[in-house]
């Protein structure tokens, strides 16, 4: 089977979709400086697929140490993008740290798959670059407004480079804007660890139910939504890595260079923040000491997806729902605390 080199592959989605990309008997090297993750998460990865990959410890901002892994790896033949900073809230008060790694990394890396023509590529988008939509749900041809911050505008950048780069190289290129991951692999050997307080719901409501977090905050409960918190589509990270896997398998059966596509990954269903905290409850039976808090600059009120390009382009559709993400997501905080994980050990 072809060889992927996997950016950020230590981090949450890297890490499950590796573990998906050798479930279906590809070959998987790795590449993460681990400055916003754990290397720990590899051993989770071999613990489920009994295998060890090769991992370089490298920052994609350094073009010399990125060509290194290419030239020590002549027979890559597709890269899936992840590694980057992504937390909304500190690319509001960071800007210029968001722009320089996330679009120095991956111009970089560009070069590298120019170079060595690589046929192949997958780059980790966002609904960020929608901004704040007009209607949902949103579809591939929605228009994209402003984003709402600066992590956003490097994904709208970010697509703007691969689509400008593909149409002058023999390469081919999905641009997959995802939702919002969350859960865990259904062992609880890997999931979502955020470094520092979390930035993302359900970690922090997993954390919150530990006793870890003293009381989760819900940014913002006056929108103009069905109950006045932000409305959001949550995606399983198990089925964000295997629609990875297909993307590859779409990109291969096509062989058509020049070729990008923009695919929305999502579950086609809107959730509302406490619609997410009552589902955490009623899938787990624990009950969460939960405050109202001011709106969080760059979130959007209210977006989710119209996941039907996936379905007809990648064969592609959501298989866990919105309760088996809360209960993925706590069998993961639950094992990881009690020292039960790879990880913890």
């Amino acid at each position: 089977m072809p060889k992927i080199l996997v950016t950020g592959g230590s981090g949450y989605i890297g890490s499950h979709t590796i573990v998906d990309l050798l479930e279906q008997g590809y070959e998987v090297i790795s590449i993460d400086n681990h400055s916003r993750s754990d290397a720990r998460m590899l051993l989770g990865i071999e613990s489920i697929t009994g295998k060890k990959i090769p991992h370089y410890e490298i920052d994609l901002c350094s073009l010399d140490d990125t060509e290194a892994v290419f030239e020590e790896h002549p027979d890559i033949e597709g890269v899936i993008h992840f590694a980057a900073y992504k937390a909304v809230g500190e690319s509001v008060e960071q800007p210029l740290l968001y722009f320089e790694n996330n679009i120095q990394s991956l111009v970089n890396l560009l070069r590298c798959v120019q170079d060595h023509q690589i046929p192949h590529f997958v780059f980790s988008s966002s609904c960020t670059v929608y901004g704040e939509p007009e209607s949902i749900p949103v579809t591939e041809e929605t228009t994209l407004r402003p984003a709402a911050s600066p992590y956003g505008l490097t994904k709208q950048i970010g697509e703007q480079l691969v689509d400008t780069f593909v149409k002058a190289s023999p390469c081919s290129a999905l641009l997959l804007r995802y939702f919002n991951p969350a859960g865990a692999h259904p062992s609880g050997q890997i999931g979502e660890l955020p470094i520092g307080k979390p930035q993302n719901l359900v970690p922090a409501i997993t954390q919150s139910a530990q006793g870890i977090i003293d009381r989760l905050t819900v940014h913002g409960t006056d929108y103009p939504t069905r109950d006045g918190s932000c409305l959001r589509d949550f995606i399983h990270v198990c089925d964000l890595a295997r629609a990875h896997t297909q993307a590859l398998q779409y990109l291969q059966r096509q062989s058509t260079p020049h070729q990008c596509e923009a695919i929305n990954l999502g579950s086609s269903d809107g959730i509302t923040v406490l619609e997410a905290i009552h589902a955490f409850e009623e899938a787990t039976d624990q009950k969460l000491d939960w405050i109202a808090g001011p709106r969080r600059p760059g979130d959007v009120m209210a977006i989710y997806a119209n996941n039907e390009k996936a379905q007809s382009k990648l064969g592609w559709s959501a298989r866990y729902n919105i309760q088996d993400i809360m209960a993925t997501a706590w069998n993961w905080e639950c094992r990881y605390r009690n020292g039960e994980t790879v990880l913890s050990q």
